[in-house]
């Protein structure tokens, strides 16, 4: 009879003296009795544990029917802190900070539970290693790390061990970083477009058309033919065709780089002052929410802007935004490679177990079942009865339909009741959905797949064969991360109100120079050489 181990040996017990001695005892206390590794339930009498996460204000953990639905299949019973997820890294500081830890933090993120944090109290013995404890009680994580070795590298801090577990994505747009560029179908065929632009010198011309050739039929001058927010979601995309996919440190074939002060980036700068200088980027780019953005949109007024589907701004119905096709990466003097923005398809610090844990076996099992098909499928829907229901169609067919109880025009907030994923990063392999797990409106529906197919030839064609990670997800040392911490902040800021004063015309080009001699002089050498010191030990593993 197999029975949990008893972590012992905290390395740090000064101030939190009483909450060390609280944790032996009641281990001591739980004597865990597990079940069958793989298998439901996980301990054979009923365990109770504590949770932290981040709640998002839709309803209590402790009354969402996959917490409920989980307790049930494994014996493991959790009382849950939940505060709110503007206050949530505040809290779980003072919680550290205290010694007043649940047994587990779930739905964590490196905004909560930043890198330095996970080192720091995991040498302390506070957040549990879990590395050896994988193989033995996660079977459906483990194989998910024999397929894909480099997940294991990311989540292993460089004093060896692993101390969170991630949210991994796959799926048709796992690989976007954020929502692509989207083009205005309906002005495409207006000007009778056939051939998206391949290089920055098409993309120009066709642009300029926008402005001037009356795409939207109105007989009036208010065509914007780009528009974005600040850039935020654009830069990327348009960055890439300048040989770059962010405007921070980037690793290109080995070699750790800070892209903003390299030529290409400033041949960026530059073809985007000219965009801006002529009104082809829009004049309130800098200025606008993402209102106001999508107001333009549904008003018919922009040709190109960025989005996580077309309709979110264009205000259509999905069904018809297949005819606004996704930008196709562009080519330059400067980079005759297309290239496009990547994502590591992998969210960290989830999942965490702390030294106050009963069972950390047993909290392992419970969470390895949300990196299954079928376990990502509870947490993502909830169990049968709730969210959705099987029907049997006119073919008699058993399909999944929303209950009764589900508004069919706003499922999600629905959704956000049943399940704590909604809103925030949480443990689980995300498997594409398929027609068999879709959930309709009613049995009568058709399950439609022709805007997901869209989705996927558009990623397939213009996004999977030229994608590149900017940097991997690796971990730097307390040491690297000192060095880089006010240098971080201090490069960010100065680029960010640099960029936007070149691309307006209010700082002149001509001062380039000067730019980079400032941005030199605030450590950038430093800063540089401790991500390629970081990135070479990564390559190594």
């Amino acid at each position: 009879m197999k029975k949990s181990k008893v972590l012992v040996g905290l390395l740090a017990c000064g101030l939190l003296l009483a909450a060390c001695g609280g944790s032996e005892s009641k281990k001591e206390a739980a004597n865990v009795e597990l079940g069958t590794v793989g298998e439901f339930p996980v301990v054979k009498e009923k365990l109770e544990m504590t949770m932290m996460g981040p709640g998002t204000g839709s309803a209590e953990w402790k009354d969402m029917a996959v917490f409920q639905t989980m307790a049930e299949k494994s014996n493991i019973n959790f009382t849950f802190t939940t505060p709110p997820t503007a206050d949530f890294a505040t809290k779980l500081n003072l919680a550290f900070a205290s010694g007043d830890l649940p047994d587990v933090l779930f739905g964590t993120d490196t905004n909560s539970l930043t890198p330095a944090m996970e080192m720091d109290y995991g040498s302390q013995g506070i957040l549990v290693p879990i590395e050896d404890l994988i193989a033995e009680n996660m079977p459906n994580f483990s194989k998910i790390l024999e397929e894909d070795p480099s997940i294991r590298k990311s989540i292993t801090t460089p004093d060896g061990h692993i101390y969170s577990l991630p949210m991994i994505h796959r799926g048709n747009t796992a690989i976007w970083p954020r929502g692509p560029i989207w083009y205005n179908g309906d002005w495409l065929k207006a000007l009778d477009v056939t051939e998206l632009p391949k290089t920055t010198d098409e993309f120009y011309d066709l642009l300029v058309r926008f402005r001037d050739e009356d795409p939207n039929g109105n007989g009036k001058k208010d065509e914007i033919p780009l528009t974005d927010v600040k850039l935020d979601s654009t830069r990327p995309w348009l960055l890439g065709a300048f040989g770059l996919t962010d405007r921070t440190i980037e690793e290109i074939d080995g070699e750790v780089v800070y892209a903003p002060i390299t030529e290409n980036y400033k041949e960026f700068v530059t073809y985007m002052n000219k965009l801006y200088s002529e009104k082809l980027l829009d004049p309130e780019v800098y200025s606008q929410a993402d209102e106001q953005k999508k107001a333009k949109g549904q008003n018919d007024q922009i040709g190109l802007f960025p989005d996580w589907f077309s309709f979110f701004t264009t205000g259509k119905v999905e069904k018809d935004a297949i005819t606004d096709p996704m930008f196709y990466p562009l080519t330059s003097d400067i980079s005759p490679d297309r290239v496009t923005p990547g994502s590591t398809r992998m969210g960290r610090s989830t999942f965490a177990i702390t030294s106050q844990n009963p069972s950390p076996e047993a909290a392992l099992r419970w969470v390895d079942y949300f990196y299954s098909e079928e376990g990502n499928d509870l947490l993502s829907k909830g169990p049968e009865g709730v969210f959705w229901e099987y029907a049997e169609n006119a073919e008699g067919e058993q399909v999944r339909v929303f209950t009764k109880d589900v508004d069919p025009t706003n499922p999600e907030d629905f959704r956000s009741k049943v399940t704590p994923d909604y809103g925030i990063m949480v443990p689980k392999m995300g498997y594409p959905d398929t027609p068999e797990k879709a959930v309709l409106p009613s049995k009568d529906a058709v399950n439609d797949t022709t805007f997901s197919d869209f989705i996927t030839a558009e990623t397939e064609e213009k996004i999977t064969p030229f994608a590149k990670v900017t940097y991997p997800l690796l971990y730097l040392t307390n040491e690297e991360s000192e060095k880089v911490r006010d240098a971080a902040t201090d490069l960010k800021t100065y680029v960010e109100q640099m960029e936007a004063k070149f691309i307006t015309g209010v700082e002149p080009l001509e001062n380039w120079d000067k730019y980079v001699k400032t941005i030199e002089g605030m450590g950038v050498k430093e800063y540089v050489e401790v991500y390629q010191q970081a990135y070479d030990r990564w390559a190594k593993e």
